[in-house]
């Protein structure tokens, strides 16, 4: 509002409670008059400040949601609306529970061989000859002790003693040979007492190390360059229960006559059905390989 012109006369106007305004000014009236009406407007204004304040915080108490965090408001509308997500069901497959002791069992193996060999049980060397190979005459019988869980793959590495690879030995000696092998094993269930397993001719096998090839070179005097061999690598793998062995050969059994087993072969007790077992030929087959599954007995 603008100042009033000082030419344009200044009609008279009555400010409520406070005073006049007329053509010289603004007239005060006596306090006497003043005061009950400056009393009343300061009681009003407490009045009016009192209902603001009791409005706001009735706005504050009806609706708490207007003064939460809008993520504290969410969380409050998902619960009225539906129920707290529950935890996913456990998927008892995706963590089988692991081997214990109550799944193996103990077992002894005993095991004659001319003239070493390495034991084997589901993939784990358990054992092995004592009489390093490189010993030319060990012919010695083992008794091995482990634990494992049916059904056992049980896989033996077999070594006939050779000077070299020519397949000899004596070499250079008026007794320079050929030699021969054999290997006769049997297990036993410690829980049981019952032999789970024995060498025989279900067993599958390769020949690894063959040699001489041509029997003739076994008196020259420098067999390692006369004597033919057929020589090749383990397959990988060979000992693990997964391992395709269908299309290796069936032992071959052989006689005590054929093996003259001795040196700690009559020391064991050993099963009926236990059998003497080699490659297809005593003398040329030098390191032969073999492979068993034994399942668990059947509940009396």
């Amino acid at each position: 509002m603008g100042h009033p012109s000082p030419t344009m006369p200044l009609a008279p106007a009555t400010l409520p409670f406070l005073g006049v305004f007329t053509e010289s000014g603004y007239t005060i009236p006596p306090m006497t008059h003043a005061l009950p009406r400056i009393l009343l407007l300061a009681a009003l204004a407490i009045v009016v400040v009192a209902c603001g304040g009791d409005a706001v915080t009735t706005a504050s108490a009806t609706d708490p949601a207007a003064d939460e965090p809008a993520s504290t408001a969410a969380a409050s509308d998902q619960t009225a609306d539906e129920p707290a997500d529950e935890p996913a069901a456990e998927d008892p497959a995706a963590d089988p529970a692991p081997v214990t002791d109550a799944m193996t069992s103990s077992f002894t193996a005993e095991v004659w061989a001319d003239n070493w060999f390495a034991l084997y049980v589901n993939g784990a060397l358990v054992g092995e000859d004592s009489v390093p190979i490189t010993t030319e005459r060990s012919f010695n019988a083992e008794t091995i002790t482990f634990e494992a869980a049916y059904p056992l793959t049980v896989a033996v590495e077999a070594k006939d003693y050779r000077e070299t690879d020519s397949g000899l030995e004596y070499i250079g000696q008026p007794n320079q040979q050929m030699g021969d092998g054999g290997v006769i094993l049997q297990i036993t269930d410690n829980t049981t007492g019952e032999v789970v397993a024995v060498t025989s001719a279900d067993w599958q096998t390769m020949v690894i190390h063959q040699a001489p090839l041509n029997p003739g070179c076994e008196r020259d005097p420098d067999p390692d360059a006369t004597c033919e061999s057929a020589i090749q690598d383990a397959p990988d793998g060979w000992t693990a229960v997964d391992f395709d062995d269908s299309a290796w050969a069936a032992a071959t059994v052989w006689s005590e006559a054929d093996v003259s087993p001795k040196d700690g072969y009559d020391q064991i007790a050993w099963d009926a059905s236990a059998q003497l077992v080699w490659g297809t030929d005593l003398e040329i087959d030098n390191t032969v390989l073999l492979r068993t599954t034994v399942m668990a007995p059947a509940a009396p």
